[in-house]
């Protein structure tokens, strides 16, 4: 089976509010075989297509829509398909943007600013069972030191109550969750950062940008 052969059989849904960019990666996949593209300017659009029963193989998402977050739109795309295949295409470039993608599994992230054709590049890794992330992601990650794990959106969600000086069982009892999980997200969070304590774990979590000063970088 070729590559265009089974990339006809994907349906895709791209999410970008700039007209020129949603026609530029329809191009690009139609001309690699894609004839199922479905594109939306903003994130309800897609919501409303999704809670009618629609789904897809693949969402290439933009970060910054009109009516909504791409962070809660990746959140909403999850709670109604846990495997959802997720392809973030973005000029954002910074890292603590990287480690918000990374702790919430998306497949793959692109700049807009590199070769269009990664975009199908990043669905055939995908369809192999591999993440893909573009060069230029790997080297802003590995610039700012970072290892290959990164804390779950759970773990970050203790995390940000660590923070707050929150106990415990204060945080099991805010997330509906035993006092066993918490110590466990904890210890993997110790790890993860390689913290001794909490106030190292704090400021090793500042440094890595998922907490500003004021809390969570969500």
């Amino acid at each position: 089976m070729t590559e265009k052969t089974i990339l006809s059989r994907m349906k895709i849904a791209v999410v970008d509010d700039h007209d020129l960019v949603r026609e530029g990666l329809n191009a690009i996949l139609s001309g690699n075989g894609a004839d199922k593209v479905e594109k939306y300017s903003t994130a309800m659009e897609l919501i409303s297509q999704l809670d009618a029963g629609k789904s897809f193989d693949f969402y290439i998402l933009d970060l910054e829509l009109p009516d909504l977050d791409g962070f809660v739109l990746i959140e909403m795309i999850r709670a109604r398909n846990p495997v959802a295949h997720i392809i973030i295409s973005t000029v954002h470039d910074e890292v603590w943007t990287l480690r918000k993608l990374l702790a919430r599994d998306v497949n793959a992230i692109i700049y807009k600013s590199g070769d269009g054709n990664e975009i199908v590049t990043a669905i055939h890794e995908i369809l192999k069972g591999n993440n893909y992330y573009c060069k230029a992601v790997h080297e802003t990650l590995k610039t700012a030191g970072d290892s290959n794990e990164h804390p779950s959106t759970r773990e970050l969600e203790v995390l940000y109550q660590i923070a707050q000086g929150k106990t415990s069982r204060e945080i099991a009892a805010a997330m509906f969750v035993t006092d066993n999980t918490v110590e466990a997200h904890r210890k993997a969070l110790f790890a993860k950062l390689g913290a001794v304590n909490v106030a190292d774990l704090i400021v090793k979590a500042i440094a890595k940008g998922y907490l500003k000063k004021s809390g969570i970088m969500r």
